[in-house]
């Protein structure tokens, strides 16, 4: 397999995000550096390593059926030559349901590598539900 050139952590990023929603496991692979350090956490789910088990993981996913619809929010990044971090909120939609569900946060970690920017860490948890006792203190520069 001919494996795409990322020349960027977000171009990687954005092929994640349309594997997902394409159910695509070859191209969710392709997004994904071949090493066995790899891992994933998907939401309440367990840590599972290396290339065999975060492929399997992503087939189970797949294999449910569910079309799955991502709109990501409140992107936040730290970049340096080698290594870029991605914390952002997975507003989830799934076809067929009526409920809203609670967003998302991930954190996407990809590394520079000779065959252009990799994935080697995605971890998935529900957001905590906002309180709306809790307001945020407006930001003031001084």
């Amino acid at each position: 397999m001919n494996r795409p050139l990322f020349p960027t952590p977000q171009d990687a990023e954005a092929a994640f995000y349309e594997a997902l929603e394409k159910a695509d496991l070859d191209a969710m692979m392709a997004v994904w550096a071949d090493d066995d350090d790899i891992y994933c956490v998907h939401p309440q789910g367990p840590r599972v390593t290396g290339v065999a088990q975060v492929r399997e993981s992503w087939r189970r996913i797949f294999g449910s059926g569910a079309t799955l619809r991502f709109e990501v929010r409140e992107q936040q990044y730290v970049q340096g030559m080698m290594l870029s971090v991605h914390s952002v909120y997975e507003h989830i939609t799934v076809a067929g349901e009526t409920r809203q569900r609670g967003p998302v946060i991930a954190t996407n970690i990809y590394l520079r590598t000779d065959r252009g920017w990799r994935m080697v860490a995605h971890h998935a948890s529900p957001a905590p539900a906002a309180d709306p006792q809790v307001r945020r203190a407006p930001k003031t520069l001084h």
